[in-house]
Order: structure tokens, then C-alpha cells, then sequence
């Protein structure tokens, strides 16, 4: 009797709520997922088996300390002006406040990263702040805010609003960042920034993006910080957390006060990643069996590619076509630009909606709401950006698992999920 009573008890409808809202949180994303974050992903695993890259040995230290002085420009008054009104097609008045703009963290390149920052709708100075980080490597976070978790998903017409229900800045105070320079509406007046970008360069530019930040918005600095993210935030963020956790013990001072990171569908471990992709083509009737035994007989996934090897992974990428990895069972989008369409629900998502989040923010009236800055820009706000590349992806990491145990032995929760 005790026992059923306590199921009926408030504290048991409530462990069974948070339950429920972590576990559609998950499906959300996981329904979201981007076909061309993770095309990115896929073209940046080719290129890593041709040694392309500088690919740092798990031996190095895995935390990114700051090896040079920290850049931290002027900003008083830049909050008042990075403050959104209202975006276009907005449905009604807000009940949170919203800003956009840019943080320099080079003034000498002239590199600025733009972010859109949506406080807590409710006691936004009791709730944490948290981090989102798309991936790619070259993937805009504001896919993540308008296609997954944010407030705001854009409507088939391409020029109007619908509210999230279930957007995390119902309980948390959501900060999307665009990074690296040469993502979206982030830039950098050194062009050859763009062709020199790597994972050090990134975690860098974030830490020093964070510290401006929290100077911009000092009320949020001794939050709770939360990093969380997705695909190749699974480099991103434990690269950032560490730095974080490096630069507070050089300064002996708690400058952001990080308690956790959560990263979903990770892109950790080179050859655990190539094995496992191939692995699943095979599982769901992708590629033929004789090609799948060409890539288990010539690969031994160690760190190195032979010519054969790289062959019969080619040949199953092929194989494989034009199917969404990502989510093989969801319906393509043929015309964007059609009257009907699939409604966005937590269980059955538009395939079209990253075309009408692309023109949305394309447009000139929504470009001036957000602050956006795109008279230098080379391209237009893209998804993922044809300015970074896979290819010319300077340095990365073997396995992320040394900075993920690293986070973890400094005490800070960690959270991987698919």
C-alpha cells in the first residue's frame, strides 16, 4: 500500500515527467537529425583515411590551454544593442528575451562569431546556461535553433514562425553560437583564417567567444554551464570543456563555471566511426554483402588506410547512394517549395524544413533582426559552409576518449547519447 501511494505522490509524478521530457528531448534531436551535417561528417571520414590532416597523437595533452594572452574587447553597451525586438513572422510578443549579434575574439583579423542568445521564459536568473554547438566540422548552431531546440521553427512559407513547445529555453537559458569564422553569419576579414581552421583554432576562438560573452552578459557569469551538442561536437565540446577546466586552473580563478556536457550522435573515434558506419549500411540493407566483406577483408581499422581499403569503403559510400544515413526511413524532400507538405511534429518531421529555414534567414528583413553583418560574408547563410572545409580541416584528435575521460576524472558530468 505504502508503496502504490508513493507512485501517486507528487515527487513520483514528477521523476516521471523529467523522465519523460529527457527521453523526448532525445527523440526530438534524433528526428531532427541534418542530412547535410551528416553528408559533412561522412566527406570529413574520407578525407581523415587519406592522412590528410594533422591528426594529433592521444598521447598529447588533450586539454587546450590558451598559449597566448586572451583577447577581451570592450562591451559596454553592445548588450542593449544586440537585443531582438521581434523576428519577422515572430507569432505574437515573446514572453523571453532574445539577442543576436557578434563577439569579436580577434580584433587584429577582424574575427567575429555571431550567436543568438534566448533567455528563459521563465526566472531566466535562476536557471543555467547552456551551450549548443552543431557540428560538421563547418555546421551553423542555428540549425540547432531553428530546426531542433530552440524557440522558433520556421513555416513552410518560408517568412513566418511557429512556436517550440518543447524548446530547451523553457528551462534553461540557450546560447547558440556560430563557430568556426567562416560558419553562417560568422566571419573574419583574414580570409586565410578560413583555410587555416582546425580543432585547436576552434576551441580557442569558443573559449575566447565565452569570456567576451559573459563580460557583454555579467549576470550570467557563476551560472551553471552546460556545453551540449551534437555529430562533431563530439570534437567541439570536450576540447572546450577542457579548456575551460585548464584556463580556471591558470588563473586560479572559476572564470566559467562548467558542470557538465552533453553530446548526442558523437563523432569520437576515427576508426571506431568508419567500422561502425559500414557495419551499419550492412545491418539495414544499404550495401550488398560482397561489399561489406570487401571492407572487413581489406580494412583492419588501426589507424591506417590502404589503397584497397580506402577502394572498398569508396565503393560501399556508393553503394550506399543518396539514402539519408542519418534517417533512412524519413521522407525526402523533392520541392521545398510545395504546397503540401509534412507537419512538424516530435514523431514525424518536415524533410523539407532546413530549405525553409535556409530562405528564412536569407532574408534581408530577418538579417537586420538578428544584427547579422553580411557585407562581407562570401556566401550566403548556409547550413553548412562551403567556406570551411572537410578537406583543409587543419588538426584533429585520433579519439576524443582521453578528453572525455579527462572531463570525467575533473568531475564533470558527461553525458553521451544517441
Amino acid at each position: 500500500m505504502a508503496s502504490s501511494c508513493w507512485r501517486c505522490s507528487p515527487l513520483a509524478s514528477k521523476i516521471r515527467r523529467d523522465a519523460f521530457a529527457i527521453q523526448l528531448f532525445c527523440l526530438i534531436l534524433i528526428q531532427a537529425s541534418l542530412a547535410e551535417e551528416a553528408g559533412r561528417l561522412q566527406e570529413f571520414s574520407r578525407s581523415r583515411m587519406v592522412m590528410h590532416h594533422d591528426r594529433i597523437d592521444n598521447e598529447m595533452l588533450t586539454s587546450w590551454s590558451m598559449d597566448h594572452p586572451i583577447y577581451v574587447g570592450p562591451q559596454d553597451g553592445l548588450k542593449r544593442v544586440d537585443k531582438i525586438s521581434e523576428l519577422p513572422g515572430q507569432p505574437g510578443k515573446a514572453v523571453f528575451d532574445q539577442y543576436a549579434g557578434y563577439v569579436t575574439v580577434d580584433a587584429t583579423a577582424g574575427k567575429a562569431l555571431f550567436y543568438y542568445f534566448a533567455e528563459a521564459a521563465e526566472e531566466p536568473s535562476t536557471k543555467p546556461l547552456v551551450l549548443w554547438l552543431n557540428g560538421g566540422p563547418g555546421c551553423s548552431s542555428l540549425g540547432g535553433a531553428m530546426l531542433e531546440i530552440g524557440p522558433f521553427f520556421v513555416n513552410r512559407d518560408n517568412k513566418t514562425l511557429s512556436r517550440n513547445k518543447y524548446a530547451w529555453n523553457n528551462v534553461a537559458n540557450m546560447l547558440f553560437l556560430e563557430s568556426p569564422a567562416g560558419v553562417g553569419f560568422s566571419y573574419s576579414n583574414r580570409t586565410s583564417d578560413y583555410d587555416n581552421t582546425g580543432d585547436r583554432s576552434t576551441a580557442a576562438d569558443a573559449y575566447t567567444f565565452l569570456i567576451n560573452w559573459l563580460e557583454r552578459f555579467p549576470e550570467y557569469k557563476g551560472h551553471s554551464f552546460f556545453i551540449t551538442g551534437e555529430s562533431y561536437g563530439g570534437h567541439y565540446i570536450p576540447q572546450l570543456a577542457n579548456t575551460i577546466l585548464s584556463n580556471n586552473k591558470i588563473m586560479n580563478i572559476t572564470m566559467i563555471n562548467l558542470k557538465g556536457v552533453a553530446i548526442g550522435n558523437a563523432y569520437l573515434d576515427d576508426d571506431t566511426n568508419t567500422r561502425a558506419t559500414i557495419d551499419y549500411y550492412w545491418t539495414h540493407a544499404m550495401i550488398s554483402k560482397e561489399t561489406h566483406n570487401a571492407v572487413q577483408e581489406n580494412c583492419s581499422f588501426n589507424g591506417t588506410y590502404t589503397g584497397l581499403c580506402r577502394t572498398a569503403i569508396e565503393a560501399a559510400n556508393n553503394e550506399k547512394g543518396l539514402i539519408d544515413q542519418s534517417n533512412i526511413y524519413a521522407s525526402s524532400c523533392w520541392d521545398a517549395s510545395a504546397s503540401q507538405q509534412h507537419h512538424a511534429s516530435v514523431t514525424n518531421t518536415d524533410p523539407c524544413a532546413s530549405y525553409y529555414m535556409q530562405s528564412y534567414l536569407n532574408r534581408q528583413e530577418v538579417q537586420r533582426a538578428f544584427h547579422a553583418n553580411t557585407t562581407g560574408l562570401k556566401q550566403p547563410w548556409l547550413d553548412c559552409s562551403h567556406i570551411i572545409s572537410p578537406e583543409n580541416w587543419k588538426d584533429a584528435q585520433l579519439s576524443m576518449l582521453p578528453s572525455i575521460q579527462q572531463l570525467i576524472s575533473s568531475g564533470v558530468r558527461t553525458w553521451l547519447y544517441r
